[in-house]
């Protein structure tokens, strides 16, 4: 199986100085390629000079998270492409479970290692942790973080497990998979574009797993951090793009509930003082609605609709029946 571990980089010379090593140490199962998204620092002369045998791929503009992918990928032949954030220390030994996980589950399509954190390595990180859900309205949770309750990890996570998406802080895929789905959503530019990669996949029969005996460490929000309001938008945004365009059931009436909840929120970043959240919040909803004749129009050709959730609402479960945990689900 050839593997083939792709970095996208979008002036991130420090976190290539940084983690880089880490990768180049321990993955000497994979090639190695940085495609670089139109950087305006020195990232790249970085590479050729300190790094030449890493491959690199450069991209024509910044097209975020998900065009840079797509557009980095079409020049990558390998049987399983590994997408590593930028921000992520590798631990030895960290590929074997993976490549073992495919090679045992043929059915298996994506798979997720498991993903600490690494300014607290013994718990789990926001972005993927053990593995990610989403519930009956479109809000994604995982196995050790539900919202901003992050467990410790205490080796409750060290199985094999079926998933509903992976985190695309490192997010392993069959090519053969990839290509068929026509590789990520360009509307989406960066956030929640795995998860809807995860959803059509799993509405197109695939399988995905999280593998808890391979393990990384990921810093979270280098990029793009969570203060920040347009991580709000895009996420809120985003959430309700990929609802629309995968989900099951009766839509409109999903979006209500959606609309309610999310007026909460935005209400509850007011009341903290964060009114440049709520914006974000409005902001993500009118672009929503832009937007959705061409969603309704990909649902429409969104043929098998799987059901996609085992939980009503997280919402309610979080913050009205107090349950923090998975275990406790």
């Amino acid at each position: 199986m050839k593997l083939a571990i792709v970095i996208l980089n979008w002036n991130g010379k420090q976190l290539l100085e940084q983690f880089l090593p880490s990768v180049i140490a321990h993955s000497t199962e994979a090639e190695i390629y940085v495609a670089d998204n139109a950087s305006t620092d020195d990232s790249m002369s970085f590479l050729k000079s300190q790094y030449p045998s890493i491959k690199t791929i450069q991209n024509a503009k910044n097209g975020g998270y998900a065009k840079g992918y797509n557009d980095a990928l079409k020049h990558i032949k390998a049987d399983v492409f590994c997408l590593l954030n930028s921000d992520v220390e590798v631990t030895p030994n960290w590929l074997p479970p993976i490549i073992n996980t495919f090679r045992n589950y043929p059915e298996t399509a994506i798979i997720q290692p498991k993903i600490l954190d690494f300014k607290n390595k013994d718990h789990f990180e926001y972005a993927g942790a053990a593995g990610g859900f989403i519930d009956k309205y479109g809000y994604p949770y995982c196995r050790g973080r539900i919202f901003d309750t992050i467990e410790k990890d205490n080796g409750q996570y060290n199985d094999i497990a079926e998933i509903f998406w992976a985190t695309g802080a490192c997010l392993f895929i069959k090519a053969e998979v990839f290509k068929s789905l026509n590789g990520f959503d360009e509307h989406f530019f960066a956030h929640m574009e795995e998860i809807d990669l995860c959803w059509r996949a799993k509405n197109n029969g695939h399988n995905i797993k999280y593998v808890g005996q391979s393990t990384i460490y990921h810093v979270g929000g280098a990029t793009l951090n969570a203060g920040n309001p347009q991580k709000t938008y895009l996420n809120f945004r985003n959430s309700l793009f990929t609802l629309t365009k995968n989900g099951k059931g009766n839509l409109f009436f999903i979006i209500f509930v959606r609309l309610i909840l999310d007026g909460i929120a935005a209400a509850k970043f007011l009341f903290e003082l964060k009114p440049k959240h709520s914006f974000a919040i409005l902001k993500a909803h009118f672009s929503y609605y832009y937007h959705l004749n061409r969603l309704l129009k990909q649902r429409e050709a969104t043929i098998n609709k799987t059901n996609y959730y085992t939980k009503t609402s997280i919402v309610m479960d979080y913050f009205v029946n107090k349950k923090r945990y998975y275990k406790c689900e």
